[in-house]
């Protein structure tokens, strides 16, 4: 399928490539199928792009390579709603956004994607050790990162 990006124009991906998040993202919840666009190889950024806004795309990473006592506490319930059989089956994402020179990640609102059926969602943690602007790293780290 054709998705329309503003920011790397027109791309061909796979249908089974789209997640669903069927409450949409915080501030989105209009905005429900995404897919994850890949800059480079070996890249720890990654742009979780709208399948139907082509402007809208957030830069996501997986937040255990910056912070590795993060976890996201998944209850039953939950695991039934994204149809997680495993743990294993979920991958964690997180928003990116740049303050002054730092990167930080909304660990408080991780995205929850369940890798077998590319379902999708938001959480919202209540652990007040995470916040939605935790420091990842200085952006000069990054791009040394990003070209790594």
């Amino acid at each position: 399928m054709e998705v329309r990006t503003t920011r790397f124009g027109t791309i061909e991906i796979a249908e089974d490539r789209v997640i669903q998040f069927p409450k949409g993202l915080l501030g989105f919840s209009d905005r429900r199928r995404f897919c994850l666009l890949e800059p480079g190889e070996d890249t720890c950024f990654f742009w979780l792009q709208s399948v139907d806004d082509p402007a809208l795309a957030f830069v996501v990473t997986d937040p255990s390579l910056f912070v590795p006592e993060y976890s996201v506490p998944i209850r039953p319930e939950q695991m039934s709603e994204l149809g997680l059989e495993r743990l294993e089956d979920a991958q964690v994402f997180v928003i990116v956004n740049k303050v002054d020179q730092t990167l930080t990640g909304n660990l408080q609102g991780p995205l929850v994607i369940n890798t077998i059926s590319k379902s999708g969602e938001q959480m919202v943690l209540a652990e007040k050790r995470w916040t939605t602007r935790h420091s990842l790293m200085r952006v000069g780290a990054a791009a040394r990162a990003m070209s790594a």
